[in-house]
């Protein structure tokens, strides 16, 4: 059987008549009578198509992704497809394909991110304790004296000063 008899099938089974889902779907019957009949050139073509077919589905209670694929596949194969649709029916291929490359490198992005916080998370810990066991022992100051650090603060102090007197002297 094709997708149109299908669909109608499905329809006539349930007990639905085509102008029930018209007045649920707010979709013409013009368009609903196309798609059983797969005269798809009388579709509004593009995502308005694939719109008539979810609204279709779903009025049917029937799975909505499963009979869109069906939709495609069928009006691809029919030869009816005009240009257009066919360049539509790339483009949101390739969106999807895009959306879940874009994903995937935020995802491996953020484990990144994760990776170097928990490196320096571990650095710093590390650090902390070194030092806490060294102070403790007294060991630490031998391995970084402080009256060594603050002369060396002082030289850097005294070396800015004098390079703020030279640039504030030209102006």
């Amino acid at each position: 059987m094709s997708f149109g008899d299908d669909l109608r099938n499905e329809r006539v089974s349930r007990g639905v008549a085509l102008e029930d889902i018209a007045a649920v779907t707010k979709i013409s019957q013009r368009h609903l009578l196309a798609l059983e009949q797969e005269r798809f050139r009388l579709l509004p073509g593009g995502i308005l198509s694939k719109g008539i077919v979810r609204g279709y589905a779903g009025a049917l209670g029937l799975d909505q992704h499963d009979w869109t694929e069906r939709f495609l596949s069928a009006y691809t194969a029919s030869g009816q497809m005009i240009d257009d649709d066919r360049n539509w029916t790339a483009f949101a291929s390739n969106v999807g394909k895009a959306r879940i490359l874009r994903r995937e490198a935020t995802q491996m992005r953020l484990r990144w991110i994760g990776a170097m916080v928990l490196l320096l998370s571990v650095a710093v810990a590390a650090y902390f304790m070194v030092r806490y066991l060294g102070v403790r022992q007294g060991w630490w100051h031998s391995v970084v004296p402080g009256h060594k650090v603050s002369m060396a603060l002082g030289v850097l102090r005294t070396s800015f000063r004098s390079l703020a007197a030279r640039v504030s002297s030209r102006f």
